[in-house]
């Protein structure tokens, strides 16, 4: 007997015993529903049997069968009223469990969001894509599909997002192709560290989404709710269907602010930033120019994390900022990383150390966020060195950057595209996905062992479209990714560590070293980032103009 709980009211198991009774009743259930007509097979008891044994053990029983495969709209509602009527916690069963989750799943429509309902079912070791569009109709089954189609369909119109969809759209301009996204704005994340220093003002890094949308491609205003690849569909909020010939992963990530006990409630005050929001980019540079003497904390999470330098980066303008007006060496500077090293790729880490020192910031490893007080003042760590016991220690801060944990948004998670960690599973060289393979994904929702940037993007975006153009013309893969990435490290007002670098941490400067030296703090780097790299962005990557990306060709063997 296998019991799987659903929520902490209701569990669901396969075809139960007479003799599995007395052990149910120890469990703690009060209640059991059957969802498995009498007589479907040959070693199954019948309900009345069920019943009679329930009733010795004081268990209420009712008999809701479901023909396999037939669970109606009437019977899901049904289940619900059930679940409402019971004593509970309640265990379900039919044959398997399927039906018993599908009908909870059903019933929970209206109540808790797809992806809570698919995390919830998936963990109990039950899929429920077959009911994703009812679940999506709150629960109802849709009377009328709406089908739009288009060769290329791209959810996420982020910098991977508009890209792909322009380098597409330069490379076979007759391609339909649709861009999924609700939001309104676009913004140049890269940008935002300079904000939180006092470089860049909020509105250089934010533009309408329809002004940036590629022209002749559709924009789909709208939430993605779930995938059906075996299908070819997306489906959105509402249960609108858009089906595609060939698909693009690219939504971001997601920043999961709530797992920090009181984050949320404190940000943008009492001291507490960060330089991953639009909206407090701006009050980190409020805090640091204003601030005189005291404690102040930078936080890095566990990774997979975006931008792995924009926790760091912020540390050093702040640092600079400090130096500057005279006021560094009452500022205490602490460096809080969830990790075990400084950057990963070790070379860089020489230059960068020297600025650690200039600062002369702690660095404490091994240090991760759970929770903060922000009225208080006061943020609590998990500290776990390698071979210890896990140890919370309680700082108090003056100001604090925070850098939130993240992870794929939940409608990936959940989704048959996804890896076991939630992320899209794709061949790191080509981008495609491992099991369906008229879907590609890029950007940071995709599991390759790449850096999380809009560098990555920059030459992730032309390795799709050139893949996706090949499997048109009935070709193989024609171009590889390398792992590129870059990270320029703002270890200064004026001076930049210029970080690239490939699978493996391999090196892949840009540049020759006498013009760009990426292991050494430089002007030219930070020229590069200050003045260069927003207009190749707004003017040439979410154009298809593909300088300094061409793909990589694949060359047969």
């Amino acid at each position: 007997m296998d019991l799987k709980p659903l929520t902490a009211n209701l569990s669901v198991s396969a075809q139960i015993q007479t003799s599995d009774l007395k052990a149910i009743k120890d469990a703690g259930f009060r209640a059991i529903i059957c969802n498995r007509p009498d007589g479907e097979g040959a070693d199954q008891p019948t309900f009345n049997e069920i019943a009679t044994a329930a009733k010795k053990q004081g268990l209420e029983a009712m008999y809701l069968p479901i023909v396999a495969g037939k669970v109606s709209d009437k019977d899901a509602s049904d289940f619900n009223q059930a679940l409402t009527s019971m004593p509970g916690p309640v265990l379900a069963y039919c044959r398997t469990g399927t039906r018993s989750a599908t009908l909870w799943s059903l019933g929970q429509a209206e109540k808790r969001s797809l992806a809570d309902i698919l995390a919830a079912t998936k963990a109990a070791g039950y899929e429920m894509g077959g009911v994703v569009r009812r679940i999506v109709n709150g629960g109802k089954t849709p009377t009328d599909t709406g089908d739009a189609s288009f060769n290329v369909v791209i959810v996420g119109a982020g910098a991977g997002g508009i890209a792909a969809a322009a380098s597409l759209k330069s490379r076979q301009p007759d391609l339909e192709i649709a861009v999924i996204d609700p939001a309104d704005i676009h913004y140049y994340q890269p940008g935002w560290t300079m904000v939180g220093g006092g470089i860049f003002a909020p509105e250089q890094t934010s533009r309408t989404m329809g002004s940036l949308i590629p022209k002749g491609v559709h924009w789909i205003q709208s939430a993605v709710a779930a995938f059906e690849p075996e299908n070819n569909a997306v489906i959105l909020d509402g249960c609108r269907v858009v089906k595609y010939d060939r698909l693009i992963v690219c939504p971001g990530i997601k920043l999961d602010w709530n797992k920090v006990e009181g984050l949320v409630e404190t940000l943008g005050q009492n001291g507490v930033t960060s330089n991953y929001r639009y909206d407090l980019a701006p009050y980190t540079w409020k805090l640091v120019n204003g601030m005189m003497e005291g404690r102040t904390i930078f936080t890095q999470p566990p990774m997979p994390i975006k931008c792995a330098g924009a926790p760091q980066k912020a540390m050093y303008l702040s640092g600079d900022a400090w130096h500057r007006r005279g006021v560094l060496n009452n500022i205490d500077i602490q460096f809080n990383n969830a990790g075990g090293v400084l950057f990963g790729v070790k070379d860089y880490v020489p230059a960068l150390m020297e600025y650690v020192k200039k600062y002369d910031a702690n660095l404490n490893f091994f240090h991760n966020l759970v929770a903060v007080d922000g009225p208080a003042k006061k943020a609590w760590f998990d500290v776990a060195k390698p071979d210890a016991p896990v140890e919370r220690i309680e700082m108090e801060f003056d100001m604090m950057h925070v850098c939130p944990p993240q992870t794929a948004p939940d409608f990936i998670r959940v989704s048959p595209l996804a890896d076991a960690a939630g992320w899209v599973d794709v061949d790191q060289a080509t981008l495609r996905h491992k099991t369906f393979d008229n879907v590609w994904s890029l950007g940071d929702v995709m599991n390759a062992p790449n850096a999380k940037t809009a560098a990555a993007a920059r030459i992730q975006a032309p390795v799709v479209a050139d893949n996706i153009i090949a499997d048109i013309r009935g070709g193989s893969a024609a171009a590889q990714y390398n792992g590129y990435g870059s990270c320029p490290l703002t270890v200064e007002r004026g001076k930049i560590v210029l970080a690239e670098f490939g699978y493996g941490g391999a090196m892949l400067p840009s540049f020759p070293k006498f013009i760009v030296d990426g292991t050494k703090p430089s002007r030219a780097a930070w020229f590069l980032k200050e003045k260069m790299l927003p207009p190749i962005y707004w003017k040439g990557m979410l154009k298809g103009r593909e300088w300094m990306a061409k793909p990589e060709k694949i060359i047969a063997k």
